[in-house]
């Protein structure tokens, strides 16, 4: 076969080295050997919070200290006792912002649940550079062998098919994974999960704890022993008794999650850093596509007839294969 038709075998050769090469360092100029284990961590991290039941009783947790709050403002309005209750005072007045923004928090997880299902069921996160750099080392492996066995005038039809088998591999594995479809989810969770997850936002949750720790005593201590002094039957306040005997649990509960917020806010701007989820599936697709269309008209290329060059003294050498001669 002639130089003239060589050179673009050797071309789409060079293209598919190329293909694997940036494959297999993709994660590290994404950082992912980094990043994407801190997502997973953070995944694991979330994971206790991010179900339904769980959200609800978050949410009925605001609707009791709502109740409550309500009720002790009507109390000390209509009260003729008119001891300073300074904490109780503080929760009244912040309460509207304290209910809407923790609201507004639980009413974004909850609504992320499913988006949060599917990019939990993906591979574990430690693992998704590899989907990127085995995949790559073996393309460029194989398209190396290629070009080496050509040099050697050897058969490459199924090192070729072995190219196209590979990306069609890479082309079908978003699709394995279902990232089509979770990868989009995970894009718009991370983007409603953005104004939630800063250090400013998570020290105000923070300090609203306070706010309702600092009332809760009040009322414990100094609100309700009044109450009961004047009405010892108990009957009064319902709904702040309920509160202060259920507060242990509310904040045993709350506060980790939380918690787990703050320990998070370096693991989310790592996740955050990294190209936005939708487009991962099609870093796998184009450059697997581009892998198969290159490799497929040497894997349909059929071995040549034999034929048989002659010697200087007239014998025959070993049959070569015309389609492989350069």
């Amino acid at each position: 076969m002639s130089s003239r038709h060589a050179a673009p075998r050797s071309g789409a050769l060079a293209l598919i080295l190329v293909l694997g090469v940036a494959l297999a360092a993709a994660p590290a100029a994404f950082q992912m050997f980094s990043r994407a284990p801190e997502g997973g961590h953070m995944i694991e991290e979330f994971r206790p919070y991010m179900r339904t039941a769980k959200i609800d009783e978050f949410r009925g947790y605001l609707d009791e200290i709502d109740a409550a709050n309500a009720e002790v403002s009507d109390h000390l309005a209509a009260s003729p006792d008119r001891t300073p209750r300074p904490a109780l005072a503080e929760l009244a007045q912040e309460w509207p912002t304290i209910n809407d923004d923790m609201g507004d928090m639980l009413t974004t997880m909850r609504a992320n649940i499913g988006r949060f299902r599917g990019i939990s069921a993906l591979p574990p996160f430690v693992l998704f550079p590899w989907f990127f750099v085995l995949p790559g080392v073996i393309t460029a492996g194989l398209a190396g062998s290629v070009l080496l066995a050509r040099r050697q005038g050897l058969d490459t039809v199924g090192r070729h098919r072995a190219l196209v088998a590979m990306g069609l591999g890479v082309v079908l594995a978003p699709a394995i994974f279902q990232m089509f479809s979770r990868a989009p989810g995970g894009a718009d969770m991370i983007e409603e999960f953005r104004p939630l997850m800063t250090d400013q936002r998570v020290a105000t949750i923070q300090g609203y704890f306070l706010t309702l720790g600092a009332a809760e005593g009040e009322l414990r201590t100094a609100l309700l022993p009044a109450v009961d002094a004047a009405d010892p039957s108990g009957s009064s306040l319902p709904a702040a008794r309920a509160f202060s005997e259920h507060w242990p649990k509310i904040s045993e509960d709350m506060a980790p999650m939380i918690g787990t917020m703050a320990d998070n806010l370096d693991n989310f701007a790592a996740v955050d850093a990294l190209p936005p989820f939708w487009a991962f599936p099609w870093f796998f697709v184009v450059p697997g596509l581009g892998i198969a269309a290159l490799a497929l008209p040497g894997a349909r290329r059929r071995p040549a007839a034999l034929e048989e060059r002659p010697s200087a003294d007239g014998s025959h050498t070993s049959p070569v294969l015309e389609g492989n001669r350069s």
